[in-house]
């Protein structure tokens, strides 16, 4: 059915989110020239909103003003309405959040900002409801407040855009400092007295994933062998699964939980969180070697397989939450509906299984969990038989919408997910799945002078790669180096580290700012540090450095690294559980680290390496395999690796640690064993 409402600019827009607004009465403007300029010659200020498609206050805020004839009429007529994507614009979105978090003291999206027409500004908030209401200013005095200062007290709003812009680069100098084994501590520590020992997690509600967070502690766990650190992810990933964050029907996790017990998730699913959860999983899995926790791998990546990605191999943003008016609907079940799908005596069982009930929990339906079946880490073939048929029947229901755009970074990190499942797991199909993904990056989202796109959509490329494309993407050929042993993963990784420092870094202050030098200018270029949601571009890059210098033993790579960590210091120093990427990253450093050099006779020998190495969690190791086919390529990479020759026609292991060598061996065995013992940290 053709929508007969006037379109407005947003029409010819590629991203999800901003043509769910090309039909609303705003007179929406996409970021660009055009709209400043209209400021510029109309005098106006400009109404700035940012958001991403599936983000569930931004449906309401559209829902109760963008689509309400009162707002749009004052808008067009008092400003020029602006609409931008954060997940194609991140360096928009980075830069006014950052007005918003000085204004305001907190952030989130939708992301409302008030700005002058050379980009500076002066008034920022989220949600506004349309009308005031219980304590809430409503848009439409908000607007009306702005409009009338803009035409009395200008000079006012101008001295508030001023003094915001300065606190902003004030805040982007840091102090040279050096992170210490102390900073480990105090995260985690800090975990430590916020963790929920019943239902795991941090804090309070709502609690989110934060993947990176878990992956910190288990190398804190392995390192320094700490069984709490262990325990307190153990739980967590646990009682995540058990509840309703993760979707036991059509599988993967959602963004997060409105409450404690993990019960009832804020329904939209992000690529992002089901890659990094994969990893946090499969670390999980090689450091206890638990087959709940492959078990947890192999739904997630099923549900990213049929339902996340397009028929090139590339991968899509997110789902959103709401269906037919409603958040969760799509998902809650109730008894009635289970049996009449698959007879009483399999539809009792399964709601019993899963706790759907007449009360419900949610909206007078059931979220299916496993908060109180105790059995929840034990396969039930009965059940794996009936879950097909219940998802069969919720494809029947009104399909939620979904984010098809393919991101470069998020995809990045969907290919390093794949890459470790194959690592740990062994089964091709996700080695496959791995490659297809990362020749699309390579064919569809490189710009032919080898730099990055954003993304790519209905077949268009766009966008000028961010730090975290390039850092994300090396990230993703580092994993499926170590995945595979296959050197030119390798000699990719370096490329794009390579295009990272010369395009982000700051040669003089250190650091690496979120967008190139020869992008478009913003009032403030930041440089990004605090891990939230995502790892943030300059810890990714202090991992990818120190993992080249590890693979390479090259003196840029190791200068760089120790450059970066430096400049991150001061950052993890002052609330180091915030910055545990850094941290992950900072360990390679301050832990005594292994390299080994495996000198194969062929690559029936490779095989077996892999695989003994697929059991253990190695996260201060780093191996290179070198045979006949690769060694051209390799000693280009790593030069040092030359002298490393096959002894007797068996495979030799050369193993090295804290920069000192043993003699050289053959037997996987032994390498295991070597790599097993407990090591602690360089400097206490």
């Amino acid at each position: 059915m053709t929508d007969k409402r006037k379109p407005n600019r947003l029409i010819h827009e590629k991203s999800p989110y901003l043509l769910q607004h090309a039909y609303n009465p705003v007179d929406w403007y996409p970021w660009g020239d055009e709209a400043f300029e209209k400021a510029r010659q109309e005098d106006k200020p400009v109404f700035l909103s940012i958001g991403y498609s599936t983000c569930h206050w931004c449906h309401v805020m559209e829902r109760e003003s963008f689509e309400d004839a009162e707002v749009a009429a004052y808008l067009n007529g008092n400003f020029v309405a602006v609409k931008v994507d954060r997940e194609e614009r991140p360096d928009v979105d980075a830069v006014y959040m950052q007005v918003c978090q000085a204004l305001t003291g907190s952030g989130g999206w939708p992301l409302t900002v008030f700005l002058t027409p050379d980009k500076r500004a002066f008034f920022a908030g989220t949600y506004f409801p349309k009308t005031s209401q219980r304590g809430m200013n409503g848009l439409l005095e908000v607007l009306s407040t702005v409009a009338k200062l803009w035409k009395t007290n200008r000079k006012k709003l101008l001295h508030q855009g001023d003094e915001l812009l300065r606190r902003l680069r004030r805040a982007e100098f840091r102090a040279e400092e050096l992170v210490t084994a102390g900073d480990f501590h105090t995260a985690f520590e800090a975990f430590h007295r916020s963790f929920d020992p019943e239902y795991g997690g941090f804090g309070y509600a709502p609690k989110f994933p934060t993947p990176h967070n878990l992956m910190f502690l288990l190398r804190y766990a392995a390192l320094e062998r700490r069984e709490e650190a262990l325990e307190m992810v153990s739980t967590t990933l646990r009682q995540m699964y058990r509840g309703g964050l993760f979707d036991h029907i059509g599988y993967g996790f959602s963004r997060y939980s409105t409450d404690e017990k993990w019960l009832v998730p804020h329904f939209e699913k992000m690529l992002y969180d089901n890659a990094l959860l994969t990893i946090a999983y499969l670390e999980a899995y090689q450091l206890t070697g638990d087959e709940f926790y492959r078990r947890v791998v192999e739904k997630t990546l099923l549900y990213i397989r049929r339902e996340m990605t397009d028929e090139n191999g590339a991968f899509y943003s997110a789902q959103d939450a709401d269906s037919e008016g409603g958040e969760g609907k799509y998902y809650v079940l109730r008894p009635e509906t289970v049996t009449a799908v698959l007879g009483n005596d399999d539809g009792k069982y399964l709601c019993d299984y899963f706790s759907i009930t007449e009360a419900g929990n949610f909206e007078g339906g059931s979220i299916p969990n496993l908060l109180t079946n105790p059995a929840f880490g034990t396969p039930d073939a009965r059940i794996d038989g009936l879950i097909p048929k219940i998802y069969d029947y919720r494809l029947e229901r009104t399909a939620l919408f979904k984010d098809t755009k393919i991101l470069t970074a998020w995809n990045a990190l969907m290919i390093a997910a794949y890459a470790k499942a194959y690592q740990a797991l062994g089964d091709e199909d996700h080695r496959l799945s791995a490659e297809r993904a990362a020749a699309f990056l390579l064919d569809r989202l490189t710009r032919p002078d080898g730099r990055l796109y954003v993304r790519c959509r209905d077949g268009e490329a766009a966008g000028t790669g961010y730090l975290e494309d390039y850092a994300y993407t090396a990230w993703a050929f580092l994993a499926l180096y170590e995945a595979t042993f296959d050197a030119a993963h390798l000699k990719t990784a370096l490329n794009f580290a390579e295009m990272l420092c010369a395009l982000f870094e700051d040669k003089e202050a250190g650091g690496f700012y979120l967008y190139a030098a020869d992008a478009e200018a913003l009032p403030v270029r930041p440089k990004e540090t605090y891990d939230g949601a995502l790892p943030s571009g300059n810890s990714v890059v202090a991992w990818v450095l120190g993992k080249l210098s590890r693979l390479t033993a090259e003196i840029k790579w190791e200068e760089r690294a120790k450059r970066q960590l430096s400049f991150l210091a001061s950052s993890i120093k002052e609330y180091p559980a915030a910055h545990c990427f850094g941290l992950t990253a900072a360990m390679t450093a301050l832990y005594p680290s292994r390299e080994v050099v495996c000198a194969a006779p062929s690559d029936d020998e490779v095989k077996d390496i892999r695989k003994a190495l697929s059991r253990v969690f190695l996260p201060n190791t780093s191996v290179l395999v070198k045979t006949k086919d690769n060694e051209a390529l390799l000693d280009e990479i790593a030069p040092f690796a030359k002298t490393y020759l096959v002894m007797g026609k068996k495979t030799s292991f050369y193993l090295c640690e804290n920069k000192t060598c043993a003699m050289p061996f053959t037997g996987v065995d032994t390498l295991i064993k070597k790599l097993s013992e407990s090591h602690k940290p360089a400097n206490k």
